[in-house]
């Protein structure tokens, strides 16, 4: 999939340069995570919750970027960054990527999975035996939670919720009533398994499945008696979910965000999803009511949802069709049995997760709890789920008396209502509780543990690339940062106090912050880089993220490149920066590294002739990062630490001939092939073989 090129505003460099668009390098970032999907080195059921994932980032890219393009279009806007144009743009590029998807569900994946004795057995496939079970099951568990609704002056059409499923059914002869409404909606409630295992007494076979929509399209005519089931088909609508709290006006942000919950599942529609054989006169019924353009509409030849084929995958009992078990081992740097508080003295610690397990983390603040001489304890709450671990420690923390100081991210997107839940229960206990800055998200990852020792407090921190989140800490690449240092911690105290007093902040020694500091001190490096470069001398910077979207950054980036600095860009997701376009961004190569785990980690290297400097940080290279959230990025100043981060980090991805893809002179990506006999390097792999059997 090309990204589409939109010309940059800025002027700071030549007008020859155009940046990339963000929406289409998103839609090609899931490209790449669909190609796992297609590997045949990867286990089959890995295979199949990787067309999962890309299904639900689908889900999450209409439900957050689609609409201005959508009202831009209804509006018949022709110029500016949303238009007319951009949204048959996109539809183009999500309609090629769900094609893709259905394609290889039907042609690859589900006779693949039938060879093993995997299948979704169809209404047409069913023998006698099985669409009795089928009926039975349909009678004993689904119908008596369906309410069919037939159209009509006194019957609207319902309100449909975001991304639930829905059949739309287009009857003929008459009512009970003598009249002849013809179109009925069946909402299809969540609390119903989409999977259902066949017993092995009709089917012969432990894993044979029916879908949900499967039972109920093959008894449709059951819900309407005495009338003739024509058309049907079923359906489901994406809607539009950011949440719009005007927090200058609001009293309390909690409870307005809880009510603005409640509004979600009906904002404005954005896509339309319906079965491949939909007729037209449903599928264009179904896009009056929304208000959708036929562009919105997708026709799909199979479940309208993928995503619940994940309930297949976790079904299904095969281990040789996933991947090996992998136990993270203990943090290296940390030894068991040893007082957190005693190691730390003796230098900082990193935690490389997942490689690495988050329970060291937990570990520190457990420990920290039970310690009667700890006093208090601050942290960042952003994304934590629902797993209760960390909450429990924290809880306990206010039952042994301590100052437990939370700030909690009300308005971390999808997690609102978990974090909203997470912030009362710890109020309701005792706990001080913020909400960070009114306009700005608190995304941030900090732990600070301040500790009598003596006649002293002794601080003592955690930080974070990625979040306190036991579950994603499994699943995604980060780093941890164990550290007393005095310096680093008092930075944290004082961001801390800004946090719930509002106060100015002082002069911070190691901490750059967003969105006061970070940008300027980013820009200002790689500017300093580019002097050191045009004077003769080496600038280096290696940089690795999760998304590249900041114009202010980008042309920093190009200007610092055109002078002679080499940079090595490594950039999961969303990239607009054009690289490796000849004579303007020859020295600039951005490669994107898509693995078994998640790419999460923040790193930034720069070296100006000899002195090196590397930060870790919870912040992309987005606006929105740098201007509207409270951000961290703080130096690694030790050595050796340094090194480590460097070799694991940079040097290995820069290196990886597996899973990494090369961002292309012309907007594409490919995949990066073996050079010679050389024998293919895969970061991930390398280091999952390096700290196996760390424990033992």
């Amino acid at each position: 999939m090309s990204p589409s090129i939109r010309q940059s505003k800025l002027t700071q460099v030549s007008s020859a340069v155009a940046l990339l668009d963000r929406d289409h390098s998103i839609l090609a970032f899931n490209e790449r995570v669909l190609d796992w999907a297609y590997r045949v080195d990867v286990p089959l059921l890995e295979r199949l919750r990787y067309l999962c994932i890309v299904s639900s980032n689908l889900d999450e890219f209409f439900e957050v970027r689609a609409e201005p393009h959508l009202a831009a279009n209804q509006n018949k806007d022709e110029k500016g960054l949303y238009s007319v144009e951009s949204f048959k743009r996109l539809a183009v590029a999500a309609h090629t990527l769900v094609a893709h998807q259905y394609a290889l569900y039907n042609d690859d994946l589900m006779p693949a999975l039938e060879k093993q004795g995997i299948k979704i057995v169809s209404h047409g496939e069913r023998n006698v035996e099985q669409r009795r079970w089928v009926k039975l099951y349909f009678e004993r568990e689904v119908r008596p939670l369906l309410i069919p609704v037939g159209l009509d002056p006194s019957h609207p059409f319902p309100q449909v919720a975001n991304k639930s499923l829905n059949f739309i059914v287009r009857l003929s002869g008459r009512d009970a009533f003598g009249r002849e409404n013809e179109i009925a909606i069946v909402k299809v409630p969540r609390v119903l398994p989409r999977m259902i295992r066949m017993p092995e007494r009709v089917c012969g076979q432990t894993n044979f499945f029916v879908s949900l929509s499967s039972v109920i399209r093959a008894h449709l005519a059951e819900l309407f008696p005495g009338r003739d089931v024509g058309q049907f088909s079923q359906f489901r609508v994406t809607r539009h979910s950011d949440l719009a709290v005007d927090e200058d006006e609001v009293k309390n942000l909690r409870t307005a965000l809880r009510k603005g919950l409640q509004h979600r599942n009906f904002g404005q529609a954005v896509r339309l999803e319906v079965s491949a054989g939909c007729s037209e006169y449903l599928s264009a019924f179904l896009l009056k009511q929304f208000e959708l353009p036929e562009q919105a509409l997708y026709r799909v030849a199979g479940p309208v949802n993928l995503v619940r084929l994940t309930q297949l995958v976790d079904l299904v009992d095969a281990p040789q069709l996933c991947f090996p078990f992998y136990k993270s081992c203990y943090p290296t740097q940390l030894t068991p049995g040893l007082s957190f508080f005693d190691q730390l003295k003796q230098g900082d610690v990193l935690i490389h997760q997942p490689f690495e397990s988050f329970d060291g983390v937990l570990a520190f603040l457990r420990e920290a709890v039970n310690d009667p001489n700890v006093l208090a304890i601050k942290q960042t709450i952003y994304r934590t789920g629902s797993d209760a671990a960390l909450m429990d420690l924290l809880r306990e923390g206010v039952r042994r008396g301590k100052e437990v100081t939370v700030v909690v991210e009300l308005k971390a997107r999808f997690d609102e209502e978990a974090n909203i839940n997470w912030a009362e229960m710890l109020e309701s206990i005792g706990a001080q509780v913020l909400y960070g800055v009114v306009g700005l998200k608190t995304h941030a990852k900090m732990m600070l543990i301040t500790r009598r020792e003596g006649k002293q407090l002794k601080r003592y921190a955690h930080l974070s690339t990625g979040n306190y989140n036991p579950r994603t800490a499994r699943l995604y690449t980060d780093w941890s940062h164990l550290t007393a240092d005095p310096l680093l911690t008092a930075d944290l105290e004082h961001v801390f106090v800004h946090l719930a007093s509002h106060s100015r902040l002082p002069k911070l020694n190691r901490v750059l912050l967003a969105p006061f500091y970070l940008h300027a001190k980013l820009i200002e490096k790689i500017n300093d880089l580019a002097a050191v470069a045009a004077s003769g001398g080496v600038g280096r910077i290696v940089a690795k993220m999760n998304a590249l979207t900041d114009e202010t950054l980008i042309h920093a980036l190009i200007r610092a490149g055109q002078k002679g600095v080499k940079i090595d860009l490594i950039v999961r997701g969303a990239c607009m920066l054009p690289a490796q376009v000849p004579g303007l961004t020859d020295n600039i190569h951005v490669r994107s590294v898509i693995g078994r785990f998640l790419e999460h980690s923040r790193v930034f290297y720069f070296r100006r002739d000899e002195v090196e400097e590397l930060y870790l940080s919870s912040a992309d290279w987005m606006n929105r990062n740098m201007m509207r959230r409270v951000e961290l990025a703080w130096p690694v100043t030790d050595p050796v630490q340094r090194q480590r981060i460097i070799d694991e980090c940079l040097v290995a991805y820069l290196h990886d001939g597996v899973d990494a893809w090369d961002l292309l002179p012309d907007g594409t990506y490919a995949r990066v092939k073996k050079v010679g006999h050389r024998v293919a390097h895969g970061a991930q792999a390398a280091l999952m073989v390096r700290y196996a059997g760390q424990d033992d």
